[in-house]
């Protein structure tokens, strides 16, 4: 029979192994990471704006053409869309626009693994290792988080069946992984935006501020690392409990 606290705690660790999964499936499937605001957005209708939209959309555009236009057009950014802020109706025969939308362009599976320039969007600058590598990490790390706590949930689906608690240490121990993984895609998201914005500062009227995106996978680090730790200590401690009870009886 189970001790109530091992109980207690192996609840306490679903609950919050629960919101950490949700808190980080969320933050990877939506496009609020970073966020641009500028004092003057692209709200006229010129063949200066149309021309922005047409290059964000373009195939062929760059590194420095899509951040352009995220500076310009308050732009947000995820880990696999870029979103712009651009007026409904765009012709050059309508009057200003005050109704906005938001559009939205997928990274392709290509552009996460292309390779980063020193100076962005000149191909013949050199490839920038840093940003290269941080940028594919940062594709990477969260599927690898996820992967890891599904894995150690389906073992403790497994512990359940066989009535032993003893395997909840090794679903501890993958969201302790996990938990690395989620706070590894945060560094290098971190310092691939601090990268960025060194090749390509903001400007004067220009505000950058991480987003709800990027905070939800902050939280569900610290989660995953709290879930990790109350998985681990109802085990051993169970384990030992047991372990010492049996020796008493024994004797």
């Amino acid at each position: 029979m189970m001790d109530n606290r091992f109980a207690t705690a192996l609840v306490i660790a679903c609950v919050l192994s629960l919101i950490s999964t949700i808190y980080m499936a969320a933050s990877i499937g939506t496009d609020f990471w970073y966020e641009y605001h500028t004092l003057s957005p692209a709200e006229n209708v010129s063949e200066a704006g149309r021309s922005i939209w047409e290059e964000f959309v373009s195939e062929e555009a760059d590194e420095k053409t899509y951040t352009d236009a995220l500076f310009r057009c308050n732009g947000t950014v995820g880990l696999w869309r870029r979103c712009i802020t651009v007026p409904k109706n765009s012709h050059w025969y309508s009057p200003p626009e005050t109704d906005m939308t938001t559009n939205c362009i997928s990274f392709s599976l290509s552009d996460q693994f292309m390779e980063k320039y020193i100076e962005p969007g000149n191909h013949n600058s050199g490839t920038d290792l840093n940003r290269t590598y941080l940028w594919r990490l940062q594709f990477l790390l969260p599927f690898v988080s996820l992967g890891l706590m599904c894995f150690g949930a389906l073992i403790g689906l497994c512990a359940c069946a066989c009535r032993s608690l003893y395997p909840a240490i090794a679903t501890g121990v993958l969201h302790f992984l996990a938990g690395l993984c989620t706070l590894g895609l945060v560094g290098c998201y971190v310092a691939g935006i601090e990268l960025l914005h060194k090749k390509l500062p903001l400007p004067d009227d220009v505000r950058g501020e991480f987003g709800w995106s990027f905070c939800l996978a902050c939280v569900s680090a610290p989660l995953q690392f709290m879930a990790a730790a109350l998985f681990i200590w109802a085990a051993r401690t169970n384990r030992k409990e047991f372990t010492l009870l049996k020796a008493y009886r024994v004797a």
